[in-house]
C-alpha cells in the first residue's frame, strides 16, 4: 500500500480482491519509512514511542492494538522504538515514554505521555484531529 494513497481502496495485484485498510500498528524501524508515513499519508498518524525495555509501554501496547482495529480507515497506528531510532526520538524531543504524538501531513498537532486504556487513547486522538 502506498502511504499517499491510504484510505483509499486497495487491491490485491494478483487476485484482484479487495484489501482492507492497516487495522493494526505499523512498526516503522527506519527514518526513511517514518519520513513516508508521515508526510505522505492523508490520514491522521498517531505515533506510539516506545522501547523494548519500559514495562509502561509493554502495558500500553495491546491498547495500542485496539485503538488501530477501531479506526482502520480513519487514522494510522504507527510504532517508533525509541532505541532502535535515536536520532527520530530527538527530533521529537522524548524525554519521556510511552509518548504518543498526533501527526498530521507531516505536523504535530498534539503529544501525550504516559499509558492509558484505549478509551482515552482514542479520545485524546479524535480531541486533536483537525475538524473534517
Amino acid at each position: 500500500m502506498r502511504y499517499e494513497r491510504l484510505g483509499a481502496k486497495f487491491r490485491c495485484g494478483k487476485c484482484r480482491t479487495e484489501l482492507p485498510p492497516p487495522a493494526v500498528p505499523i512498526d516503522l524501524s527506519s527514518e526513511a519509512a517514518f519520513a513516508g508515513l508521515t508526510d505522505r499519508s492523508p490520514l491522521p498518524i498517531l505515533v506510539d514511542f516506545w522501547a523494548a525495555w519500559c514495562g509502561p509501554c509493554k502495558m500500553v501496547a495491546p491498547e495500542f492494538v485496539k485503538v488501530a482495529a477501531e479506526g482502520a480507515g480513519r487514522w494510522i497506528v504507527a510504532k517508533v522504538d525509541t532505541e532502535a531510532l535515536p536520532n527520530l526520538a530527538g527530533r521529537f524531543r522524548v524525554s519521556s515514554i510511552p509518548l504518543m504524538v498526533v501527526l498530521h501531513r507531516g505536523a504535530e498537532l498534539a503529544r501525550q505521555a504516559g499509558a492509558m486504556p484505549a478509551a482515552r487513547i482514542r479520545d485524546f486522538l479524535e480531541r486533536s484531529l483537525p475538524p473534517a
